[in-house]
């Protein structure tokens, strides 16, 4: 019952999440959005000490059940490790934890988070890496899902659905999205939970406190046959089951309840541990010595040998589908760049301008601030319903959202990224409060400018403008767009719709403090 009771809650997590993710209209967020928000660290960063503090007790009464239920990666796992135990029948064997590895990457993370090196810690944190998957490899999907239906419906005379461009918003992103897939996904088939184990910072975080849980997996010695039916069934290799003792490292066990189900004999219970009378057999810390060279010897003869030939066929067969998937990825985008004018040109795609400073969403107070806070979960990258929001590719801010015109412009009625935002680096702000931040600057190059250049008559920039921070003035024989600064939001409508490709005419900058 434990372990089904777990699975369901596992199931809805997991799918609720990634519907989020998928979700580009907007709806499902009123109904799961605080799932995002219960995410260990975006919880951390948004300083919401209600649900560190909700998390922090979960552990210490029920242990990492955290791990098991809550977070999206550690479920993608277990999927895996389900696959593995249907496909290759091949069992789980205790293994001594990698300590060094451990606390070594802990440590690195605590580090990278406190001096403000994001582009570490976005890589290691367990909620963005699966965001990153899904944003890269399903939504796509999802999408293409999408304009089937929206190309049936309006064949049909109804337009329920509508139709979404299928881009690819990152390059760099994308591969890192990939490279964790096939890592997590390796790791996950050959050791079970080794990622959440020896490299999972909010893991490590987690195993702290669950070795101090009140209630665990107590296994009764005076029942306990030596069967090891609980340890070759545990995806997190924590149960050593010798000849002559049975311990359970309490750090690594994420409470998925498969020994309760294995054990035959009934030696194996969930309940309440603190009143249990310490036993060197079944202590919390990772025993040193405690293996004798007889079972190691079995543990040897059970862990097969994986053939080279069968693991160089799988890494092959990973990395050429994440080829063809991104050949095919960059093929669609480019034929839905060449749109034609009237049917006689091609007119070239925009390409984003090189900017000073980049320009992060209304709600984030500055850049500083909102890099600071911002996890790279791409949620609000997935959800930006006009395609403005894409990951950034500079070192500094890599993954990390900044905002560019190549595809739309902020409208100023939207504030989905600021609902979104689990992590309060989009601060959730109104409609209204939303004009007050003032995220950008436009600046004009004369040089490109149809008008200044006397090409041929525009002002366009000046007649899209929402705040009418732009004005056409007359310079000489012509007339070139002057900017008012202090009215300017940085919207990006000027720069989406200049006539000028493929840099605009007038482009916008960043600004680094917003109010």
């Amino acid at each position: 019952m434990l372990k089904k009771l777990r699975v369901a809650l596992a199931w809805i997590f997991w799918v609720g999440i990634t519907l989020l993710f998928l979700d580009f209209t907007g709806t499902l967020h009123a109904y799961l959005g605080w799932m995002a928000k219960v995410q260990f660290l975006p919880a951390v960063l948004a300083l919401n000490v209600g649900v560190i503090v909700a998390l922090v007790l979960l552990t210490l009464v029920f242990g990492r059940v955290y791990c098991s239920v809550i977070c999206p990666l550690g479920v993608f796992q277990d999927g895996i490790s389900w696959l593995r135990a249907h496909r290759s029948k091949k069992p789980f064997i205790y293994r001594k934890g990698m300590k060094a590895l451990r606390y070594g990457v802990w440590a690195l993370f605590v580090i990278a988070l406190v001096a403000g090196v994001h582009v570490f810690v976005t890589l290691l944190a367990p909620y963005s890496a699966y965001g990153r998957m899904v944003q890269n490899f399903l939504q796509p999907i999802y999408l293409w899902c999408n304009n089937l239906l929206a190309t049936l419906s309006e064949r049909a005379g109804s337009y329920t659905f509508y139709d979404k461009e299928v881009w690819l918003r990152s390059l760099p992103t994308f591969i890192v999205a990939l490279v964790t897939l096939i890592v997590v996904g390796f790791l996950a088939f050959k050791g079970g939970r080794t990622y959440c184990n020896d490299v999972c910072p909010v893991g490590t975080t987690l195993s702290f406190l669950s070795r101090f849980a009140m209630f665990r997996p107590v296994i009764d010695h005076d029942k306990c046959k030596h069967c090891r039916a609980c340890e070759l069934h545990c995806k997190a290799q924590c149960i050593d089951i010798g000849k002559d003792h049975e311990m359970i490292d309490y750090s690594r066990c994420v409470d998925c309840f498969n020994c309760l189900e294995q054990c035959k004999f009934g030696a194996l219970e969930y309940k309440y541990a603190w009143s249990a009378t310490k036993n060197a057999k079944n202590v919390a810390l990772e025993p040193e010595n405690t293996v004798s060279a007889t079972n190691n010897a079995e543990n040897v003869a059970l862990e097969e040998k994986e053939p080279k030939s069968r693991r160089a066929f799988m890494t092959g067969t990973a990395l050429a589908v994440g080829a063809a998937a991104l050949k095919g990825v960059e093929a669609r985008a480019q034929e839905a760049a060449k749109k034609t004018d009237g049917g006689f040109a091609n007119v070239l795609p925009k390409q984003a301008p090189k900017r000073v400073t980049p320009i992060t969403p209304p709600g984030s107070k500055s850049v500083k601030s909102f890099y600071q806070h911002c996890t790279a979960c791409q949620l609000c990258v997935a959800e930006c319903p006009n395609d403005v929001l894409r990951p950034s590719g500079r070192l500094d801010y890599l993954m990390q959202p900044e905002m560019s015109f190549e595809k739309g412009f902020c409208r100023p009625e939207c504030t989905r990224c600021a609902e979104l935002c689990p992590t309060g680096a989009i601060q959730k702000i109104t409609k209204e409060e939303k004009t007050q931040y003032h995220v950008g600057t436009a600046g004009v190059n004369v040089d490109l400018c149809l008008e200044a250049t006397g090409k041929s008559p525009c002002g366009k920039c000046a007649e899209v403008c929402p705040t009418g921070a732009i004005a056409m003035v007359q310079q000489g024989e012509t007339r070139r767009p002057a900017v008012a600064e202090e009215i300017c939001i940085g919207c990006g409508k000027c720069e989406y719709l200049c006539p000028v490709r493929p840099i605009s005419a007038i482009t916008v900058n960043g600004k680094g403090h917003h109010i």
